[in-house]
C-alpha cells in the first residue's frame, strides 16, 4: 500500500515589473532584502549566495531556508524581476513575497501559486 503525502508548502512565482533598474543592479541590497523577507515569512535562513552578471547587468541569486529557497533573478534593461519562493512548515510565502514586491517598489505582480506535494485524493483516482 502507498502512503499518500498531503502537499507540504506553497511554491510561488512570481513576476515582477516596474522596477527601478538600479534596484535590480544591487547583489548585497538584494540579498538583505530576501534574506529579511524570509525572516519576515517565519523562515529560518541557512546560507546566501548571489552574483552579479558585470557592470550593468542582472542579478541571480537564492537564499537557502531550512524551509526550503527565495531565489530572484533580475533584467535591469527591463526592469523586470523573477522570484522563486517555495517554503513549507509554518513560513508563510505570501508574506515573503509582499516584503520583496514592496522592497523592490514593483508596479506591477504577476502571480503564481503551486501546493507541492502529492494530493491524497488524486492517488486514489479521486478528482479534488
Amino acid at each position: 500500500m502507498t502512503v499518500a503525502h498531503v502537499a507540504s508548502g506553497i511554491h510561488l512565482l512570481a513576476d515582477l515589473d516596474g522596477v527601478a533598474v538600479a534596484a535590480l543592479q544591487d547583489a548585497t541590497a538584494l540579498e538583505a532584502l530576501l534574506q529579511h523577507a524570509a525572516r519576515q515569512a517565519g523562515a529560518t535562513v541557512l546560507f546566501s549566495h548571489f552574483h552579479a552578471f558585470g557592470d550593468g547587468g542582472g542579478i541571480t541569486g537564492v537564499v537557502l531556508l531550512a524551509e526550503s529557497h527565495i531565489s530572484i533573478h533580475t533584467w535591469p534593461e527591463a526592469g523586470f524581476a523573477a522570484v522563486d519562493i517555495f517554503m513549507c512548515g509554518g513560513a508563510d510565502a505570501d508574506c515573503a513575497l509582499q516584503v520583496i514586491e514592496r522592497g523592490l517598489g514593483a508596479t506591477r505582480c504577476v502571480r503564481r501559486s503551486v501546493a507541492r506535494g502529492i494530493d491524497a485524493k488524486q492517488i486514489c483516482g479521486e478528482t479534488p
